[in-house]
């Protein structure tokens, strides 16, 4: 019963890695390459993008999700190709308006709101990305709704690797912030015609002999419906972009130095790495339960909920636990460069922040798929309305900490405001006994975590505390890499103490390790051990 979100999760995840992953480098390599004042700037232009590619896309992917796949449920294949044709109408306009928009916009916002006139080029390049990430939009949306999320992954892939790799040289050759920008649009470029590849070979060649017959009243009636339901969900993103990337870095950008926004910015993207479990989940679950509630089974979608929650809490939860004991020595490592250890606090609040989001995205994709799109919209505007207050009034006081402070304060107030919401549309109890579990495994793992000393993992030449040696530099990595080794036994070990795995848990893993090829005789060698211990 949870194998279709299990096995999209797994797929998603595998996506979501690489997207993150990929953002990771990139965001490091240029943080290394700019140092701190020129990385401030280029998270100005970052949280800009990512609005900017949001409004232009008019919330479209989402929308086509749903509508292909409960069309597809049906066998309505007339009407999943003109949800396809329609939406990429809506999207090709909508970019080219706001790509205008953003350049226009450019200069009044370097020079009067951030009083930084150097973020006037990299804010005006923003506008290259909007044209091809809104394609992009339209041709992933498509393959959520059929389940084809390999596709997805293949994308992003490519979106990736030409986006770190354009942005490195672009660098090198001088130029700076504005080459970090043009390589995210290069990355864009590449990864929609890896979409409109994949979607010719795949569902393309399914629809191709499908015969449209709308008249254009009926395909504006179709238009209507698609942004009905997708402004609800431009809105929630654009909300979510506001809260967890945009309004810090703005505000700290306004009141405080390019230096010290480079440290708020350094910490950011490591907090979201737990959005990789929860995006992945959201993003298979969306779909599924729009599919039950179409099929009014309400037995299945109990189902996916509670199953939905669960996957990320059993990853996400001992994530946060760590990212918050060892914030140190995480910027430093990734960073390379020590002065970007000055975001570890910012780091460790933001990570409690980020668990209280990331079940905040679990639920928001649930209540979507239940046709309530206007219920996370709601909640995070007003949670944007709290970060705002919270950190204009915070940041001029605390810094990048107060920024960080007001971000987990909100989270904490969507979360639980959507979670009890969504429990009560879709009728479900949540499975509280589970969770605590959960908890108290990664509390486990977090205790033992504490009696390992950070200075083994901070690299002293460095630091300054001893001359530079490649293989004390190198051996900081290793030791990192087995103190979470360390962990995932530890957490493992305390997970079945407490009785928090499940019989259903193995279910899934047999079917996941089934898709693993040669490596399958192994994993259920492993599974059928981890059953011994399972209720």
């Amino acid at each position: 019963m949870s194998s279709k979100i299990a096995r999209g999760s797994l797929i998603m995840l595998i996506g979501y890695f690489i997207f993150r992953v990929g953002g990771y480098l990139y965001r490091f390599a240029t943080a290394y390459l700019l140092g701190p004042a020129g990385f401030g700037i280029l998270n100005l232009a970052l949280p800009t993008q990512s609005i900017l590619i949001q409004i232009a896309s008019g919330g479209m992917p989402p929308a086509i999700a749903k509508h292909v796949s409960e069309y597809s449920a049906k066998g309505d294949e007339e009407m999943v190709k003109q949800v396809i044709h329609t939406s990429l109408k809506i999207v090709i306009v909508l970019g080219l308006f706001f790509s205008l928009v953003i350049f226009l916009m450019a200069d009044p916002l370097a020079n009067l709101y951030f009083h930084k006139p150097e973020a006037a080029l990299p804010l005006k390049l923003v506008a290259l990305i909007t044209p091809f990430s809104v394609i992009v939009g339209v041709f992933r949306g498509a393959f959520q709704g059929v389940f084809q999320m390999g596709n997805i992954v293949i994308t992003k892939a490519f979106e990736q690797i030409f986006m770190i790799s354009s942005a490195i040289i672009l660098i090198w050759v001088g130029f700076q912030v504005a080459g970090a920008v043009i390589g995210t649009a290069i990355g864009f470029l590449f990864s929609a015609l890896a979409g409109y590849y994949l979607y010719r070979r795949g569902l393309g060649k399914r629809l191709k002999n499908v015969k449209l017959s709308f008249t254009l009243k009926q395909e504006l009636s179709l238009a209507k419906v698609l942004i009905i339901f997708a402004f609800p969900v431009l809105v929630t993103g654009l909300a979510e972009t506001a809260l967890f990337d945009a309004i810090g870095n703005y505000i700290v950008g306004a009141y405080l130095a390019s230096e010290q926004l480079g440290f708020y910015g350094a910490a950011t993207p490591v907090a979201r790495l737990p959005l990789i479990i929860s995006m992945a989940v959201a993003t298979a679950v969306l779909p599924a339960t729009a599919e039950a509630m179409g099929l009014e089974n309400r037995h299945v979608l109990k189902s996916y909920v509670n199953q939905s929650y669960r996957y990320v809490s059993l990853l996400v939860v001992p994530m946060c636990v760590g990212t918050f004991i060892f914030a140190t020595p995480i910027m430093k490592l990734l960073y390379v460069n020590s002065a970007y250890m000055n975001g570890a606090m910012a780091l460790q609040i933001l990570s409690v922040g980020m668990l209280f989001f990331t079940i905040y995205t679990v639920s928001s994709s649930i209540a979507q798929g239940l046709g309530k799109p206007y219920l996370p919209m709601v909640i995070l505007v007003a949670g944007v309305i709290l970060d705002v207050a919270l950190s204009m009034y915070l940041v001029p006081i605390y810094g990048i900490t107060g920024a960080a402070a007001a971000t987990a304060i909100t989270a904490l107030f969507i979360m639980t405001t959507i979670v009890w919401k969504t429990l009560q549309v879709a009728d479900v109890k949540l499975e509280y006994k589970d969770l605590c579990r959960i908890v108290l495994a990664a509390g486990i793992m977090g205790a033992v975590l504490l009696l390992i000393p950070q200075n083994l993992l901070i690299s002293p030449a460095i630091s300054g505390a001893a001359p530079f040696s490649y293989i004390t530099f190198f051996s900081k990595y290793v030791a990192f890499a087995l103190v979470m080794v360390l962990a995932a036994l530890v957490y493992m070990v305390a997970l079945i103490l407490v009785g928090g795995l499940k019989k259903s848990d193995i279910n899934a893993l047999r079917k996941l390790s089934s898709k693993t090829g040669p490596l399958k005789g192994k994993l259920n060698i492993i599974i059928s051990y981890m059953e011994r211990f399972a209720h």
